[in-house]
């Protein structure tokens, strides 16, 4: 007899709790949907539908690669950031709520229909910035990444959301080759986690996202050192910058930035209240030469 939605939906429950993974419950149903080509409202409306032979293997395959500790979002191929959906794969970071407090503290300062650009520092799948541009459709963008697999994440969600036409794609080091106030807002979400602590990390991490996205060095400070005045460099008087930082890593990085010249340098919190993004301006007045 055939599994109905339903019940495809409480076994998977079942089974990732039984496992001990974070989120049993969201989790099942994203991997039930995905397996029965079933939304969410299905699941509510129709919970006796039964599944295929082909579909309930498919949901036995999901299940088996989340218990051995594969991210949803790479056994899926997709991970929904702030109010966008994005193609994800193991050449990039898979995206956080986290990291949504970048935008948090960026789209108050940009009204909606100001026409302004932005530099995304280590595009990754596009998720920072791409977010940003759906929400702002006069701004147009340039996200940079040394992964040339990365760009090609970056380029299909560019696409996939309509925005391919406002954001540019270049691979490169940092900000090497970018002339100087260029940009009225840099976002970037670098490497950040000693070398030593990655080995410490939950598998979904330490053995399925990219090292080069995972680690900052010895300290974890290794990017933030060139990126602080860097970023300066490349920003616009008045301009705005947003970087995402580890928890415990407030000071250091807003004293950089401050050394580096930017003023105003204040950390947001994510929801779960911990120090998350670290922001601040150019001095308007500021001229070079």
């Amino acid at each position: 007899m055939s599994l109905t939605l339903l019940q495809a939906w409480q076994g998977a429950k079942k089974r990732l709790e039984a496992a001990n993974l974070d989120g049993p419950v969201i989790e099942a149903r994203l991997l039930v949907e995905a397996a029965a080509d079933a939304t969410r409202a299905d699941i509510v409306a129709d919970p006796y539908r039964e599944l295929t032979p082909q579909q309930e293997a498919t949901l036995a395959d999901y299940l088996q690669r989340r218990e051995n500790r594969e991210p949803v979002s790479h056994i899926l191929g997709r991970k929904g950031f702030w109010k966008i959906m994005l193609s994800v794969t193991p050449d990039v970071l898979t995206p956080r709520p986290d990291t949504e407090t970048i935008m948090d503290a960026v789209l108050p300062a940009f009204p909606e229909q100001m026409s302004f650009t932005v530099l995304d520092l280590g595009v990754g799948s596009g998720a920072i910035i791409l977010a940003i541009l759906s929400e702002r459709p006069a701004a147009k963008g340039l996200g940079i990444d040394v992964s040339e697999e990365a760009l090609a994440v970056a380029r299909e969600n560019a696409a996939n959301l309509g925005l391919a036409d406002r954001l540019a794609l270049l691979r490169g080091d940092w900000t090497a080759g970018l002339g100087d106030a260029s940009f009225d807002l840099v976002v970037s979400n670098p490497p950040y986690i000693a070398s030593q602590v990655i080995e410490t990390l939950e598998p979904e991490v330490r053995d399925h996202e990219p090292r080069l996205a995972l680690d900052g060095g010895a300290d974890g400070l290794d990017h933030y050192r060139l990126l602080a005045p860097e970023i300066l460099r490349v920003l616009k008087p008045g301009g705005m910058f947003a970087v995402e930082i580890g928890f415990d890593q407030k000071a250091a990085v807003e004293d950089l930035f401050k050394a580096a010249g930017a003023q105003g340098v204040r950390t947001i919190p994510d929801l779960s209240t911990r120090d998350r993004v670290v922001t601040g301006t150019k001095n308007p007045l500021e001229t070079r030469g």
